[in-house]
């Protein structure tokens, strides 16, 4: 009994040494994606599409339009992809011969 009363107290100070106190444990941050995309707004009428997309983000973002005709023997058209800077907006364009099947815009990080 003499001797656990004699290493009590190092054996508390060895503990406290290696075990350090709740919270000082280093935990992972999470990572949350940084917000990312120009927000697009795309317009068909007839055989014409226009997409007006701005860029409220700090990252510049490529967008393309992307426009498939409902008829089969129409070409269907990827744009040419266009850089939209931070605060910016841009007009895209396009078109079929006859109907429009479908159209969006993808985005790319620059």
């Amino acid at each position: 009994m003499r001797l656990f009363r004699r290493l009590a107290p190092v054996i508390a100070a060895v503990a406290l040494v290696l075990c350090p106190p709740y919270g000082a444990h280093g935990h992972a941050r999470v990572q949350r994606p940084e917000p990312f995309g120009a927000e697009c707004r795309i317009q068909v009428g007839g055989s014409r599409v226009v997409a007006h997309c701005h860029n409220p983000y700090a990252d510049t973002d490529r967008v393309g339009l992307h426009i498939e005709c409902e008829r089969w023997w129409d070409v269907d058209t990827d744009g040419t992809p266009t850089d939209v800077e931070p605060a910016r907006s841009v007009r895209l364009t396009g078109r079929c011969w006859k109907e429009v099947g479908s159209a969006w815009v993808s985005h790319r990080k620059r």
